[in-house]
């Protein structure tokens, strides 16, 4: 039976489904969460650390196969409605959010093509989609993730195939680099699809090597606060800092040529090669990943021996970082995190995500929540004129179908 977690998810997309197909007794349901990452930011794809989790809300899909060769999606919350045929799919803009999905599916059949996934490109007969969400689309907490991971579980498992998660998670990493046009790391694709209940996950995305760590925060809430300023990965300045991190890292290989990343290069080291990058943003920009990488390490000890004190610190610096040194906040976000860190009860706070407007998170001592959220959004307002909407997180599991 299905959780009260997911009463309101599944009841959307089954009426929206009925609505747009009508009524079918072979309808599947599959949920993925969105994510928020709690330190570690712009370093995933540098090959360096990140410490996220998933979250209780995500993407809702219903699926039901066809066997004409034709894939049908439609969401509840964005107009496009996309009709393609499995033997002809492209990207085209005015496909808007259906490109996620559609990009996810290029990848099956490519998985497929290559007799990698225990079954051929005929597997995929075609399916009817309806998708609605609760992640805030354009606030950072990793709504095209969510939408791919989902997509990726349903139409492999209506294919009667049982892909790992982690294949699943690299193919729509793939399909938002390759299709859609953002070169995201593995991060967010990582933790939509490996999630677990009450639990961090501390990855290391070059090698993927990664552990669950639980997330003692006794006496505590996380907050997300969205500034509701949309931002958009592909319009962003996200792709120019990622060619300013290969930039970085080319000046050093003069001196290391063995480095294969940012994320292998220790403070020490960098302090030994530092002088090797003679423009002072491209080395703004190593000198934050480097730090943040050592921040997630000092994150993660931090909350192993109970102290959030520290961990709430280490949250700080790395917004300042982030604002300084990568230039990733905005004024939104900088506003946001000015009036919340001096909230008395608050430990911890940082912008979250690729940033360019999007969401902060705060670790908050739950006796200050209320007011936490009072004087923020007062605040906040003031200073943007713009309202923020607020998450209390809980923190749940990966991608996974719902069995009613």
């Amino acid at each position: 039976m299905t959780t009260q977690l997911h009463e309101e998810g599944i009841g959307q997309v089954q009426g929206g489904f009925e609505r747009a197909f009508g009524k079918n007794k072979e309808v599947r349901y599959f949920f993925a969460p969105g994510r928020v990452n709690l330190i570690g930011e712009h370093t995933d794809y540098n090959g360096g650390y990140v410490f996220p989790a998933a979250l209780s809300f995500g993407t809702y899909v219903a699926v039901v196969p066809r066997q004409d060769g034709k894939y049908r999606f439609r969401s509840l919350q964005f107009e496009a409605e996309v009709d393609v045929d499995v033997t002809d799919i492209v990207y085209r803009k005015e496909d808007d959010w259906a490109n996620y999905p559609k990009g996810v599916l290029v990848q099956l059949l490519e998985l497929a093509g290559a007799g990698e996934a225990g079954a051929g490109v005929g597997a995929y007969q075609g399916a009817d989609l309806v998708y609605w969400g609760n992640v805030p689309n354009g606030a950072g907490l990793s709504s095209s993730a969510s939408i791919e991971l989902a997509t990726a579980l349903a139409l492999s498992s209506l294919a009667g195939l049982v892909i790992p998660t982690m294949e699943l998670v690299k193919l729509s990493q793939r399909a938002e680099n390759r299709f859609v046009g953002v070169n995201c790391g593995i991060m967010d694709q990582f933790a939509v699809g490996m999630g677990k209940q009450g639990h961090a996950m501390m990855l290391k995305c070059d090698t993927l090597d990664y552990a669950y760590v639980p997330l003692a925060i006794e006496g505590c809430k996380l907050i997300i606060t969205n500034t509701n300023k949309r931002r958009g990965l592909a319009d962003s300045k996200y792709n120019e800092r990622r060619q300013q991190c290969e930039d970085g890292l080319e000046a050093i290989r003069r001196e290391l040529p063995q480095l294969a990343s940012l994320g292998e290069l220790s403070v020490d080291a960098w302090e030994q090669v530092r002088g090797l990058i003679a423009d002072p943003i491209i080395a703004n920009r190593v000198e934050h990943i480097v730090r943040e990488d050592d921040r997630v390490l000092r994150a993660q000890a931090s909350l192993a021996a109970g102290d959030l004190t520290t961990f709430g610190e280490l949250m700080k610096q790395s917004h300042e970082s982030l604002r300084d040194l990568y230039e990733v906040t905005g004024f939104e976000l900088d506003s946001l995190f000015a009036v919340a860190k001096d909230v008395d009860g608050c430990i911890g706070t940082r912008m979250t995500g690729a940033g360019f407007g999007g969401c902060n998170v705060s670790l908050v001592r739950e006796e200050a929540v209320e007011r936490f959220m009072t004087q923020v959004a007062d605040g906040y307002t003031r200073a943007t004129g713009l309202a923020p909407s607020f998450y209390i997180c809980d923190i749940g599991d990966g991608a996974h179908e719902i069995v009613l």
